[in-house]
């Protein structure tokens, strides 16, 4: 028995297959990229509003990645220090649980229960417009 790899190989794909093969990866990536598009100015326009409810200053924060968790912050009135569970890596896992506590001092201050803090942790797609949108409710201020 031979100990070498002597497998039979043919590079040879057509182009036409080749050009399929990229122009579909590369509509796959664009279909991706406007997907996420999509879900962050989403986001970034309800984390706006809420801020806007809240009258919490500078809700244009909303559309820059860290300030946007500074503007959390500044909205659930928890202190600027907490930025570090999100942002240094061993710590961030602490930073999963505080993104619930956030969120749900958020659902607290735009009146509603603490279950709708939760849901917009956990399918933040949905109830994240939601907290933003709802109306009916007057902010505890």
């Amino acid at each position: 028995m031979d100990p070498t790899y002597n497998m039979q190989y043919s590079s040879d794909v057509p182009a036409a297959a080749a050009g399929g093969m990229a122009l579909l990866a590369g509509g796959m990536f664009l279909f991706v990229l406007l997907f996420i598009l999509v879900i962050y100015v989403l986001m970034a326009i309800s984390l706006m509003k809420i801020a806007k409810r809240t009258n919490t200053e500078n809700a244009w924060f909303a559309w820059i990645p860290i300030l946007n968790l500074v503007l959390m912050l500044q909205i659930a009135g928890r202190p600027m220090w907490w930025l570090i569970f999100w942002l240094v890596p061993i710590i961030n896992i602490a930073g999963v649980v505080l993104n619930f506590v956030v969120w749900i001092d958020i659902a607290r201050r735009l009146g509603k229960s603490a279950v709708w803090g939760v849901l917009a942790v956990l399918i933040p797609i949905i109830f994240m417009p939601y907290l933003a949108f709802s109306g009916g409710d007057t902010p505890a201020q």
